[in-house]
């Protein structure tokens, strides 16, 4: 009776130490193979990781350590929604049908079928919970539809990180994660900087005035004389000022994605995530944004997988962001390799019938959605040597809706060729680049003021073609389109182009033949 009493009485003890044990475990198991695609607003390669002199990026930088940083990631179009568009759904703007801006009275959308193939849709259908906070900007909501929407203030990622820490650390659902996490920053915006003594106030990017902090935020400061000029910007105190400013918003960015590494340590799920960063399109400046010049379409590309055991590497291979979803979803095994679509297809017009909804809408454009444009690029995460895309091709239209100025472009390792479908227009501007001071104080110029490698008025003027050797000249400074020398290039990738928009399904192609 003894022997039975001990043995009841020690049982219990071991009985709650295994069920306190199993508790433990799952509290800090979490779920494998999740992903946190983080998306900033008009940043170009300004990153410690990529060689920038003045950047203060720490955290991106160390992802970059112990990951695999794309030295030729493209963006296809160098306007807001439009890129994200094309981020979340795989396929140029001009196919997925959101030509511009979403929001306002621009009023641009995506095509509803979109739906089939969308980032968020495809992602919850391959077993993931998914999730967005910050910036949107694309419709409709129902085709980039994600199971949560959780607020955070675009213009401070370290109060965005901890909008998302019970998201990314929830034990209650077993699936794995995937969180679209995008900043406001480094847009222009939130006023320009009285404290500045020139005529014409630089913009503050989103920083406070003043030399204020944002809350949580330890705020990075830099000196105008020493900020990195890029070439196709003029050397100015204008322009100076300006990228002050842009790189301090920049910084901050950086504090938001230290936390976010930060959350997912102790939560135990750092080795089990993806991280993916990168941006819309290049920098809000004249000559970046809205253009499909280099630094227009050059965006960062910097990617840790964990489950990789070569990291801490580089890779040449030319990708763009119609990669980006299709490889999301290879990397969540829900990628059918062979019709480059999804694993478990929505049938996108039952979905809406379902619905009883946008049963009278043009919701294809009268093609099918069963593919992507881009194609996976997981394979350059453990061979960083091997090649991808022969030849990057983009398609630009709109920005605002004011702005129709199409653009078509085919780059590859050798040459670039840009073709201005409305070349006599003069070239529209953004709103906020117009009334930029690095813009301003050259306009005040005159045409014949020096804008990077161009003048101002070659810069509002633009030809039908330009032809660039990419790899002899990387800063576009000189077209060689009316080149005696290059005519045969030029035919060369004109029809080059020609066939990519053939593939692309890319309406403009008749513009060859009508205009």
């Amino acid at each position: 009776m003894l022997k039975h009493t001990i043995s009841h009485r020690l049982t219990f003890p071991l009985l709650a130490i295994c069920i306190s044990l199993s508790a433990f475990q799952s509290t800090v198991s979490g779920a494998e193979r999740n992903v946190l695609f983080i998306i900033t607003d008009d940043e170009s390669p300004t990153l410690g990781c990529y060689g920038d002199p003045i950047a203060k990026t720490p955290a991106i930088d160390a992802i970059a350590r112990d990951g695999v940083l794309f030295r030729n990631a493209f963006a296809t179009t160098a306007s807001c929604s439009a890129s994200r568009s094309v981020v979340m759904s795989g396929l140029h703007n001009h196919r997925n049908g959101q030509f511009g801006h979403q929001h306002h009275f621009h009023k641009f959308s995506s095509f509803h079928n979109v739906v089939k193939l969308s980032l968020p849709r495809v992602m919850a259908r391959a077993g993931y919970r998914t999730a967005n906070i910050g910036k949107y900007h694309v419709a409709p909501e129902t085709v980039y539809h994600f199971e949560t929407s959780l607020r955070g203030n675009g213009r401070n990622a370290v109060q965005m990180a901890e909008a998302s820490r019970d998201f990314l650390t929830n034990r209650d659902d077993d699936r794995p994660f995937f969180l679209y996490f995008a900043t406001s920053d480094p847009h222009r915006g939130g006023g320009t900087d009285k404290t500045s003594k020139l005529k014409l106030k630089p913009d503050l990017f989103g920083n406070k005035p003043n030399r204020k902090s944002h809350p949580d935020v330890e705020e990075v400061f830099y000196d105008p004389a020493k900020v990195a000029i890029p070439a196709f910007l003029p050397d100015t105190a204008e322009t100076r000022e300006e990228l002050a400013q842009y790189y301090q918003s920049c910084s901050r960015i950086d504090q938001g994605v230290a936390r976010l590494v930060q959350i997912l340590k102790e939560a135990d799920l750092y080795d089990k995530t993806l991280i993916i960063f990168t941006s819309d399109h290049g920098m809000a400046f004249a000559g970046g944004k809205t253009t499909v010049y280099e630094g227009g379409l050059r965006v960062p590309m910097v990617v840790r997988d964990p489950y990789q055991a070569k990291r801490g590497v580089e890779s040449e291979a030319l990708i763009s962001h119609i990669d980006i979803t299709p490889t999301i979803l290879d990397f969540g095994k829900g990628l059918d390799r062979e019709t480059n679509g999804p694993k478990n297809p929505l049938n996108a017009d039952q979905f809406w019938k379902d619905r009883g909804e946008a049963l009278k809408e043009n919701r294809n454009g009268g093609k099918k959605f069963n593919s992507y444009h881009g194609k996976s690029w997981l394979h350059c995460l453990s061979k960083p040597d091997e090649q991808h895309h022969d030849t990057i091709f983009a398609s630009h239209t709109f920005h605002e809706i004011q702005m129709y100025y199409p653009m078509r472009v085919v780059r590859d390792r050798k040459y670039k060729l840009i073709w201005n479908i409305a070349y006599p227009l003069p070239y529209p501007f953004a709103s906020d680049l117009w009334a930029a001071s690095s813009w301003q104080a050259q306009w005040a110029l005159g045409k014949d003021a020096n804008y990077g490698n161009k003048t101002v008025g070659q810069y509002v003027h633009r030809p039908q073609f330009e032809l660039f050797d990419i790899a002899a000249d990387p800063d576009e400074t000189t077209n060689l389109a009316e080149s005696a020398g290059h005519q045969d290039v030029l035919e060369k990738y004109k029809n080059t182009l020609k066939q990519m928009q053939k593939k692309m399904e890319d309406p403009w192609i008749m513009k060859w033949n009508y205009e």
